[in-house]
């Protein structure tokens, strides 16, 4: 386990029984469950037939601003598209809610990691250009109309590892294939969003 047992936390079961054990270390589950750390994830993956989600914290916040700091490295999230309604959830990674919004916040305006304008070529055009997708990524004419309007003073990121299910606040519209999706942060309902095929891929 990444980090020992207090450095893994339950993040989703699917069995009722175990849903006490989403959002809590490892280390907290075995002794409620009065076992050894080992046995105790043993046995949770056995009752969970492996399907168990995980947060791992194994990262160094040194090494990730490093890492950001990188013009070859692009940002993005393998966080899932996920509302806070929704039951199955459990207690899933704050990137699911805040990622974008964390880089914007707290890297770019209050730690001064890197300067805005390179944040957001990384979160837009140095993605597309890396997964071969033309017409995203740059705002120009011929090109599809994926917008964000945030406010640089505001966005921030809610979610946390205690409380994940919190949504950014700071961004006020969202534009998907030129149709309006978030209106004064609000979603709209809309759903223009399709799969895209990037370079290699059918």
């Amino acid at each position: 386990m990444g980090g020992g047992a207090h450095g893994v936390m339950v993040a989703t079961v699917f069995k009722p029984a175990n849903k006490k054990y989403e959002g809590k270390r490892m280390d907290d589950v075995a002794k409620m469950m009065d076992k050894d750390p080992v046995d105790a994830v043993a046995d949770l993956l056995a009752d969970e037939e492996m399907r168990p989600g995980a947060v791992y914290f194994t990262m160094s916040e040194a090494d990730v601003k490093l890492a950001m700091q990188q013009p070859w490295l692009g940002i993005g999230s393998d966080g899932s598209a996920v509302n806070t309604e929704m039951a199955f959830i459990g207690h899933p990674h704050p990137r699911f809610y805040g990622t974008f919004s964390r880089v914007l916040g707290h890297y770019v305006r209050e730690e001064k990691t890197l300067p805005l304008a390179e944040a957001v070529r990384k979160m837009t055009s140095l993605p597309a250009q890396v997964n071969g997708l033309s017409d995203r990524g740059i705002l120009r004419p011929g090109m599809a109309a994926d917008i964000t309007v945030f406010n640089a003073d505001t966005v921030s990121d809610k979610a946390t590892f205690e409380e994940p299910l919190q949504y950014s606040t700071g961004v006020e519209y969202v534009v998907v294939n030129g149709v309006l999706t978030v209106d004064h942060g609000k979603h709209t309902g809309a759903k223009p969003g399709h799969v895209l095929y990037g370079r290699g891929k059918k």
